[in-house]
């Protein structure tokens, strides 16, 4: 129900109660749901996507975080225009602070990971893999001796299954792709060149706001046309690692995790608590909860360098006269 969240406006904080929003139901057609996402269908081969304020982890939903749904919403709107440059997306316009019109468009069936550090906690990231022992992931090749969060020596692709319906994610080799008949070998090409574009980019912005980008998720998917967008999200705390720099060297040499600006903190509480996606997850406590949305809510300012506006709750009233406005509704 409710949790106690910090608001951060004009840096002044107050401590309010807010129910999150974990759903919505609108009065449009084909309404499907997925891990955060409400979408509906819209004429002109568009489609409504409401981001709540679910929160996934370890392939279940395991918490409902109040404002995540819009950082995610505008972080994401933002990272897409702020790369037009390298792909086209689907965003035709933000009609609320959680929702976006977008193109429609295919998704590919694969989620398009990149990892520039040895890092991570789920089954399917670099670290558990290597500390299993194993040493061909993904396709590629690891030596002996690589400490915990070691920055790569260049950004790499490793791509999953899409662990939809309950079902968990499976690692790919960029090969596997291709040779399963996932994605035809010209497609798949042009998403491997385009994520590491993407992240580059993705590095170098966050860079500048003090941050590393350490990986981060992408999704692809095709128009009408047969041609390549980058839909869904990018580079938020829910698709990505972003870690303190200030910080970052003293904690590795300590042996200490790094600062981070994204949902790691909640995998890691949720791991403590010895829950790896399997059964019902543990309810985590308000303090995690109000920590975790004050995260989301500082990435986004320190990335875009504009103050975070909280959209009001609750949300689906404010999201139907948004969209009565936009005449969707």
């Amino acid at each position: 129900m409710t949790v106690l969240v910090c608001h951060c406006l004009s840096r002044e904080c107050a401590l309010q109660t807010l129910s999150p929003l974990t759903d919505v139901t609108l009065d449009l057609p084909d309404r499907r749901v997925g891990k955060v996402r409400v979408s509906y269908a819209l004429p002109n081969n568009q489609r409504l996507f409401v981001t709540t304020d679910r929160l996934s982890a370890f392939d279940h939903i395991v918490a409902a975080i109040p404002h995540k749904g819009q950082v995610l919403n505008q972080l994401a709107a933002w990272w897409f225009d702020q790369t037009r440059d390298i792909i086209n997306n689907h965003v035709v316009s933000i009609p609320d602070p959680n929702a976006t019109i977008a193109l429609a468009a295919t998704p590919l069936p694969v989620e398009v990971i990149v990892r520039g550090v040895m890092t991570g906690s789920t089954n399917t990231s670099l670290w558990k893999l290597y500390e299993q022992g194993k040493r061909e992931i993904y396709g590629y090749t690891f030596d002996n001796g690589i400490a915990k969060n070691t920055l790569l020596k260049h950004a790499i692709v490793t791509p999953t299954t899409k662990g939809d319906a309950g079902n968990h994610d499976e690692p790919l080799s960029c090969d596997d792709v291709v040779s399963r008949g996932l994605v035809d070998a010209t497609t798949w090409n042009a998403v491997c060149d385009t994520a590491l574009k993407l992240f580059a980019r993705g590095q170098a912005v966050a860079k500048q706001a003090g941050l590393l980008l350490a990986d981060t998720k992408y999704e692809f998917g095709l128009d009408q046309q047969g041609q390549l967008l980058i839909i869904d999200e990018m580079h938020t705390p829910d698709s990505s690692r972003y870690w303190e720099l200030s910080t970052l060297e003293q904690r590795i040499a300590d042996g200490e995790e790094p600062e981070s600006l994204d949902k790691e903190p909640i995998r890691l509480a949720l791991a403590s608590a010895g829950y790896r996606g399997d059964g019902e997850p543990p309810k985590l406590d308000d303090q995690v909860i109000a920590a975790t949305t004050l995260r989301y809510i500082t990435a986004f300012e320190r990335l875009t360098g504009a103050s975070f506006s909280p959209g009001s709750y609750p949300v689906q009233p404010r999201l139907v006269r948004a969209l009565q406005k936009a005449q969707v509704l």
